[in-house]
């Protein structure tokens, strides 16, 4: 069994850290930028498993997300709704001041 790309200490500072620059984001979309950030989840089906959330809730805050343009929005599945999302520009700026 490979380890899992973070722990749940390591998410909830790196969600707290990500609230604390952009404070206008709830929690729930700093959680999806940091779990981007991780490799947790790229995709709202997989975050709302992950993390057990309703997948419409992940949807909402994916939409809120890209439009701050925090991430842009790379497939949706019509069927599922499942969203694939990456980090956009403004976004990596933000994730670049985790990795310093």
């Amino acid at each position: 069994m490979s380890q899992p790309p973070a722990d749940a200490e390591t998410f909830l500072a790196t969600t707290d850290t990500i609230a604390a620059l952009r404070p206008e984001l709830s929690l729930l979309e700093s959680g999806i930028l940091a779990g981007l950030h991780l490799g947790l989840a790229e995709d709202s089906r997989s975050f709302a498993r992950v993390f057990g959330i309703e997948h419409a809730l992940v949807l909402r805050a994916v939409d809120t997300l890209a439009g701050e343009t925090l991430v842009s929005v790379t497939a949706r599945d019509a069927r599922t709704q499942r969203t694939r999302y990456a980090a956009s520009e403004v976004g990596r700026s933000v994730l670049a001041v985790l990795a310093a």
